[in-house]
């Protein structure tokens, strides 16, 4: 089960690309340190020459860039985990506990029952492996709670969500699992395990949550990062104020 992870990464979110001209950038910038440090430039030297280059290739800012993220609303959110359970039982579940978590989905998939502490008041899940080394513990609803231990049966071993041949998940295979049930679900947006990241974050915000506690919950190191979907929240408010008094 190989199908292409196509999650959305910080930068394609705001308007950037991680590849040019298809040669990916870390090449790039490689390629460019090692001609730096053959001319030994300083850091201002440096900024000069990128700001050269640009000028060079005639290259422009954006006008705009994305600064928020379009997210699915809560009866989008319900449809495509029942569209899931339809599929699967243990594809309704995953779907769920990615929402619900808030996870990346290389987290989802790297997630072992040790790493549930359904006992606690509230439950609650400990992230690992997480972007940049942040690890953390997030909170889930006793009754998605109650689901996992079901779910389980008991067993302590291996990963939390298992293929029939009992290894993990791939991220392809997660991918293709969230895009067949918003198809199955008749959700026209494009539906991926960073867009239920986006999603859940924004309907806490837009329920009160404040920016420090959603920042922790989704493990964010920066707030700045946690901030762009506190700009959705506050695009969603303005589209309800103005449905509700139109």
């Amino acid at each position: 089960m190989t199908v292409g992870e196509t999650g959305q990464k910080r930068g394609e979110v705001r308007g950037h690309s991680d590849t040019a001209n298809s040669v990916p950038l870390a090449d790039v910038a490689r390629e460019m340190a090692r001609l730096w440090r053959r001319h030994h430039l300083t850091y201002d030297q440096t900024k000069h020459v990128v700001e050269a280059a640009r000028k060079e290739l005639k290259l422009t800012p954006p006008r705009q860039r994305q600064r928020t993220v379009e997210r699915l609303d809560r009866g989008e959110i319900d449809a495509l985990i029942d569209a899931a359970y339809r599929q699967s039982p243990r594809y309704g579940l995953l779907v769920k506990t990615l929402f619900y978590t808030g996870a990346r989905v290389s987290e989802l998939v790297n997630l072992t029952p040790g790493d549930l502490h359904l006992n606690l008041e509230p439950p609650q899940i400990r992230i690992a492996v997480a972007k940049g080394g942040s690890d953390g513990y997030v909170p889930v609803l006793p009754a998605l709670a109650q689901e996992l231990r079901t779910y389980l049966g008991g067993r302590a071993v291996g990963y939390l969500f298992e293929s029939n041949r009992h290894d993990a998940y791939t991220p392809r295979m997660v991918q293709k699992i969230v895009k067949e049930a918003a198809r199955a679900a008749g959700i026209d947006k494009q539906v991926t395990p960073h867009r239920l990241r986006a999603s859940v974050a924004t309907i806490l915000l837009d329920a009160g949550m404040p920016l420090d506690q959603v920042q922790r919950f989704l493990r964010h190191k920066r707030i700045a990062t946690t901030q762009i979907y506190a700009e959705t929240s506050v695009r969603n408010m303005g589209e309800s104020y103005l449905k509700a008094l139109k």
